[in-house]
């Protein structure tokens, strides 16, 4: 019998006020016609970037006790998503939810939240980055920004990289365990603005997608992208058109919120062009390039 809807535990934080993981996950995936089931690592007023004395309560001593209830009702997910983690404990505990959970064809995607412009998040220690390494050793598919990329891989940020160290970098990373990487946030070589790379490992085939630069930063994006990648790797989408519909629709919503001059911190209006997602789109295959 197949699913009239996809069901994906969705391992992320809830903040109250702010764009970011489970507040633009579930409205995401439900555009999507998919289900995110929470797993909510901590609870925070606000996301962080941009907001003082937000008050931040750890969930790890209550995962254990939702993933066991799950267990009584024998669901089936047809996907675990990772994202922010409260603490180092919750990394072993998602590992044990991998494994009793995991069953032929379901999707791990592992959005390893580390960092971003060359430094480690405030909640970020040496122990949670050694523990992301394990985890992502059981993904699918893994979504880092560059930051986190060379954080994982043990090197100094990269800037202004060439074509054949961007493959390098997706390879080494896969090389970790995931079959598929998508970076984003690439500094690349003849390449005026960033762009988003991706490698399948299955298909040993490496790709470049680049967009419309708007010179604005918002907290949330990250979450929001490898929210659609999820969505898309369900229903069936290929690695580089999934990437570029994730593009797409950030772009969009960007540019609707930087035209309502919306201060950063807020987040983007994605909910101004959610209706993008409630079809497969058609992606602008124009600004897929092969590596």
């Amino acid at each position: 019998m197949i699913k009239p809807v996809y069901e994906i535990a969705a391992v992320h934080d809830l903040s109250g006020y702010g764009k970011c993981s489970l507040t633009v996950a579930i409205p995401i995936l439900a555009a999507m016609g998919m289900q995110a089931c929470p797993l909510t690592t901590s609870i925070l007023s606000t996301q962080t970037s941009g907001f003082k004395n937000y008050t931040f309560f750890d969930f790890t001593d209550h995962m254990e006790e939702i993933i066991n209830h799950w267990k009584t009702l024998d669901i089936k997910f047809d996907a675990i998503y990772t994202g922010f983690l409260g603490s180092s404990r919750q990394i072993d505990i998602i590992i044990k939810f991998i494994e009793s959970f995991y069953h032929e064809g379901m999707l791990i995607v592992i959005d390893p939240v580390l960092g971003d412009d060359g430094e480690l998040y405030d909640t970020i220690n040496k122990t949670i980055v050694e523990g992301m390494k394990s985890l992502i050793a059981k993904a699918t598919l893994i979504t880092p920004n560059i930051t986190e990329a060379a954080i994982l891989l043990g090197e100094n940020n990269f800037d202004k990289i060439s074509d054949k160290k961007i493959k390098s970098i997706l390879g080494s990373l896969s090389e970790m365990g995931p079959d598929m990487v998508v970076i984003t946030s690439v500094s690349a070589e003849n390449e005026d603005h960033p762009v988003v790379a991706a490698y399948d490992k299955k298909l040993n085939k490496y790709w470049k997608i680049k967009n419309d630069y708007i010179p604005v930063n918002y907290p949330g994006t990250g979450d929001i992208f490898a929210s659609i990648m999820t969505g898309c790797a369900l229903r069936g989408d290929s690695l580089p058109v999934a990437a570029a519909t994730a593009v797409e629709f950030i772009t969009a919503a960007i540019k609707e919120t930087y035209a309502h001059n919306i201060p950063p911190r807020n987040g983007i209006l994605f909910e101004k062009v959610l209706n993008m997602l409630s079809v497969p789109s058609s992606t602008n295959i124009h600004n897929i390039l092969e590596l």
